[in-house]
């Protein structure tokens, strides 16, 4: 078990980096905010989430000496990469020249190779508990049986999501995890639906990323959206639909011109005899052309100047439609048309732009009704933060498996006369995989954790920014272990390298996530 001195340890140094960021926010603040000092914002940003990703690990070191030692080799690349940000920048963060002194011993210590190598194969327990413990392997056992198989195929030649993993996952429960059960979902309130809904992620995820996790993300914020704001004849109506899967989602925000710049779309929405007209254009709306019902966030009042106060969301039902594009009709002369848009990686789903020229929608299908005039945005950014942690939980399941390959790998490819894990290099990437997943994964429970009390929003955002990042590296180095099989398609390896490229993108580009979330939020805490 962990010494009382090495918890101590542990726990004064996220101190003191805690300290360090709180001065750079009161810089920050100074000079006039993330619009004037973006480079300061952005770097503070992600430092802050790594540094709050080691405190949440706090309680994970106090399980045993794998888990300190787990912990201890995380911090030390935290406040590396703290290091590395600051240099040069001394006078924008407000720190002395020496501020990096109480650090260096602690630094140097855990940037020993054989430190970093002993942990190579010793990823460490999640702790997850017996009933999380179960949603795990129920959820891996259908990953690996049902999503993994149909994985690569569906990546390298861009085919549609199974109807069988859809059905499957359906009869699993996977689509109703933060429905209440008054509605026809499983859950019952509090964090213990977050965490299922992390854990269950992960697993799916793992298996495949473009058919496995992403696929239960879009129920899962159009349901948070309906919680939120809702009318209870919509959440009546809609909510035990999406549960059972009669009904696919697909969200249908960004559009082309402005991207992750919620506030300023044009997409309108025209009050008409018993409804609305829907005209403008939305892209990036993954898995649209499968989906039943899109989640469409419209301008509804005419004077730009209100921004985001003049949004509003509706539920727009649609035929399904092929996957290679589609357009769509109403009797009344309303006309939708998906594009698809072709990508590197995150294959299945399918992103669409889609564009919309008078489409009829139904008062009722206003989410709020008339008390929702004007609140889309905010009912949007609650289904948003549940899809951050959600996304989190994704990246987590594409290094576990990107990890799992590479170690594998390692252990049967022999160069020069030895198994590639007999080299030091090798197991020093390894191990410092190894630590960086086990203390994301315990950041996105930590947060689960916060959400189910209400909290959290904050750290839903800091975790998408830090865990997506690091999925980077992961499975870049994974597939760097690979060597040039790494760059052949004959091993997943270049699936999850591709893949983990998407993620610091999609649920908030990472430069507007930093700059525009995390930032503001900092300053508003400090």
């Amino acid at each position: 078990m962990p010494t009382p001195s090495n918890l101590a340890t542990l726990t004064d140094l996220v101190e003191h980096a805690q300290a360090v960021i709180d001065r750079a926010t009161q810089e920050l603040r100074t000079r006039g905010g993330p619009d004037r000092e973006q480079s300061l914002a952005y770097d503070l940003a992600h430092a802050a989430s790594a540094i709050a990703t080691a405190r949440a690990n706090l309680d994970y070191a106090a399980h045993g000496e794998n888990e300190v030692n787990l912990v201890s080799a995380f911090l030390g690349l935290a406040l590396s990469d703290l290091h590395q940000r600051i240099l040069g920048r001394e006078d924008r963060w407000g720190v002395n020249p020496d501020w990096f002194a109480p650090f260096r011993d602690f630094v140097s210590e855990q940037r020993e190779p054989n430190r970093l190598a002993a942990l190579a194969q010793s990823p460490g327990d999640s702790h997850l508990g017996e009933d999380f413990s179960m949603v795990r392997d129920y959820f891996r056992r259908f990953a690996d049986e049902q999503i993994r198989p149909h994985a690569e195929h569906v990546h390298r030649t861009n085919a549609d999501i199974p109807e069988t993993v859809i059905t499957g996952l359906r009869d699993l429960g996977g689509f109703g995890l933060s429905i209440p059960t008054a509605y026809g979902g499983d859950a019952s309130g509090g964090a213990s639906e977050y965490l299922a809904m992390v854990v269950a992620t992960e697993e799916l995820s793992r298996a495949s990323l473009g058919i496995g996790g992403s696929l239960i993300t879009r129920p899962e914020i159009l349901t948070r959206a309906l919680l939120a704001g809702g009318t209870e004849a919509q959440k009546q109506h809609w909510l035990p639909r999406v549960a059972n899967a009669s009904v696919l989602a697909a969200i249908a925000v960004t559009e082309p011109d402005f991207g992750s710049d919620v506030a300023s779309l044009t997409t309108a929405a025209t009050k008409t005899e018993g409804g609305w007209l829907i005209n403008g254009t939305k892209t990036w709306c993954t898995f649209a052309a499968r989906a039943d019902v899109l989640v469409v966030l419209a301008r509804t009042d005419p004077d730009r100047s209100k921004a985001h106060r003049g949004l509003s969301l509706f539920l727009v039902e649609k035929e399904r439609g092929e996957s290679h594009g589609f357009v769509l009709s109403q009797e009344a002369g309303g006309r939708m048309e998906g594009r698809p848009i072709d990508t590197l990686g995150y294959r299945g789903m399918h992103s669409y732009e889609v564009s919309f020229a008078n489409w009829f929608v139904p008062d009722e299908n206003l989410i709020g009704g008339d008390a929702g005039l004007g609140r889309g945005f905010y009912y949007q950014m609650a289904g948003f933060e549940n899809g951050r942690i959600q996304t989190a939980a994704r990246a987590v399941g594409v290094m576990q498996a990107a990890y799992e390959a590479a170690l594998e790998y390692a252990r049967d490819r022999r160069v020069f006369g030895s198994p590639i894990i007999d080299y030091e290099l090798t197991q020093v990437k390894l191990g410092t995989m190894a630590a960086i997943i086990q203390c994301s994964r315990q950041f996105a429970l930590s947060v689960a954790r916060l959400m189910g009390d209400g909290g959290g929003s904050m750290e839903a955002s800091m975790a998408k920014a830090y865990v997506c990042r690091a999925a980077e590296w992961v499975t870049r180095e994974a597939l760097q272990i690979h060597g040039g099989m790494g760059y052949a398609e004959e091993y997943p390896v270049s699936r999850y390298f591709v893949d983990a490229r998407v993620l610091s993108i999609f649920e908030g580009a990472d430069e507007t996530l930093c700059l525009k979330v995390v930032a503001r939020r900092l300053l508003e805490a400090g």
